[in-house]
Parts: C-alpha cells; structure tokens; sequence
C-alpha cells in the first residue's frame, strides 16, 4: 500500500507573515511629511510677520519680539488710508483695475484659444501650440523690456493700456484651457449639437462653456493672483504714482522710508491689507478650484 507524502501546513505564525501586507518604513512616511511642513513654514513664517508687524506703531517695529503683537493697528490703518490724501485706495482700485479687468479678458481668450487648439484641427495647430508651450517656458521678466518698446511706439506707454494689454495673453492659461477642453468636452455632444442645427458658436457658448467653467475659475484665478502681485511690468511701463498699482505704490513707500522711518509702518500695514482680496477670492471660488486639472486632462 502505498503512501502520499503531504506537504505540512503552514503555522500559524508563517500564514500571518504571508497575509499580512508590508507596511511602508517609518523613514517613509516621515520625510514627506518633514518636507511639508518645512515648505508650509516657508511660505506662511512670513505672512505672520507681516500680519503682527503691522500691529505695531513705529516705535514698537524695531524695539520688541519680532512675532509679539504691537498696539498700534487702528492708528496704522487711519495713517495708512488718510496718507497723501487717500493715495493707497487709487493704488487698491488700480490694481483691482488691472488685475480684474486683465483676468477676465485673459480667461476668456484662453478659453477660446485653448478650445479651438482642442477641438479644431487646423494647418498650423501644433506649430501655434509648440509656440504657446515656448511661451510657458519663457520667463516673463524678459519680455518687460521689449513690450515697453512696443508700447512707446504706438504712444501707451505710461497709460493703463500700457498693464493691461500686456496681461490679455497667458501662454500657461492657454495650456491649461486646452487640456481642460480636450477631457471635459466631449467630441460626441458636440457632433450631436451640430445634428441639431447648432452652428460652431453656438455649440462653443451653449455646449462648451458650462462644461468649461471650472478650467475657466482656475486661469482667472492664477492670473488674478499673478496680475495682483506683478511688479515689474507696471514699474516699467508707468510713470504717474496716481496710476501705480499697490505692489509698485508700496514699493515708493519703502523707498521714502530710508528719510522717513514712519513710512516702514504704513508699507507694513499696507501689505497686510493687499492680502485680504486674495484670501476672500479664495474663499469664495474654492469650490471651483481643481488641484488635478492637468493630471485629469492628461488622462482623459
């Protein structure tokens, strides 16, 4: 008679060793989370600053702990709005001015532009979209220079015209509207748009545009926040300190503040300020935002 050899089970101890999935190492999730938090103090370390600093009157900024809260804020806020008779409110409103003014013209061109680089096949498209992916990678302080020449010529220069043409084209928004139109619009519903009688514009406003919209809050937003904080291409391009928006307008205020110590304040106080329109659109248009814009449009 013979037998069968069998093979032995498996103990307890060596079953659990193999159901068991292997944790990640605890270096692992450690890193990441150091590399976190070091680039959240980075970034947040000197917004508190600006926030307790601007709590403090001109003599408490240099003479107490850096992040120890002053007493001087409501007398700073009155300096800050009645200083050269209501000079800080022209800049707000000039920059409200450029940057609202900018990011909706800018929205609506790269969202047309970004459509039609998605949807239309055309000679010369990936020519024109290898051009706008040059102009991503262009850093823009080099074209200041060159576009105050444009505007001196044609005699802008100086003028509002001067900030705002400027800013109506965005290489990056552009890139960004055209990934966000070739995954959320769909070629189907706008071939069955076009069955139905809908010429291109109407199926680009009717069908496209709603489909669009949180592509379209993301680039207003990114260029809100860039025309908002650009300094350079105002500096350049303006002369008159009635037309200046706040970046350049605190900028003449730190730089009177070597004669004029009080002005620290007031340039202090000023920025604190400037951050509260970011914040409130932030809050406002969160829902809309899309941290995985690229990463979806890439994969659809």
């Amino acid at each position: 008679m013979s037998t069968v050899a069998t093979a032995p089970r498996p103990t307890r101890t060596r079953r659990r060793a193999v159901d068991r999935p292997r944790r990640p190492g605890r270096r692992g999730s450690v890193l990441p989370t150091v590399a976190l938090v070091l680039g959240a103090l980075y970034c947040l370390v000197p917004v508190a600053w600006v926030l307790v600093a601007s709590t403090k009157s001109s003599s408490e900024l240099f003479s107490t702990f850096t992040f120890l809260p002053g007493t001087g804020l409501v007398e700073n806020l009155q300096d800050l709005f009645a200083y050269g008779g209501g000079q800080y409110l022209r800049w707000a409103l000039n920059s409200v001015l450029f940057a609202g003014v900018g990011a909706v013209a800018c929205t609506l061109v790269s969202t047309m532009a970004g459509y039609a680089l998605a949807k239309y096949d055309f000679p010369g498209r990936q020519v024109a979209f290898y051009a706008i992916l040059g102009g991503v990678l262009l850093p823009g302080i080099t074209l200041a220079i060159p576009q105050y020449l444009l505007m001196s010529k044609v005699g802008l220069a100086g003028t509002y015209w001067s900030v705002l043409l400027p800013s109506l084209i965005s290489p990056f928004g552009i890139f960004l509207a055209r990934v966000f139109a070739g995954s959320a619009v769909p070629t189907e519903t706008m071939e069955a748009a076009r069955i139905d009688g809908a010429g291109d514009a109407r199926v680009f406003t009717s069908v496209a545009l709603p489909m669009m919209v949180p592509g379209m809050v993301t680039v207003f937003l990114l260029q809100f926040v860039g025309i908002w904080n650009n300094f350079l291409l105002p500096f350049i391009m303006l002369s008159d300190e009635s037309k200046y928006p706040l970046t350049v307008g605190l900028y003449t205020l730190l730089s009177k503040g070597s004669g004029t110590p009080a002005l620290y304040s007031l340039a202090i106080i000023g920025a604190a300020v400037a951050i509260i329109p970011l914040v409130a659109m932030m809050l406002v248009l969160q829902r809309y935002w899309r941290l995985d814009l690229i990463s979806g449009g890439l994969k659809g």
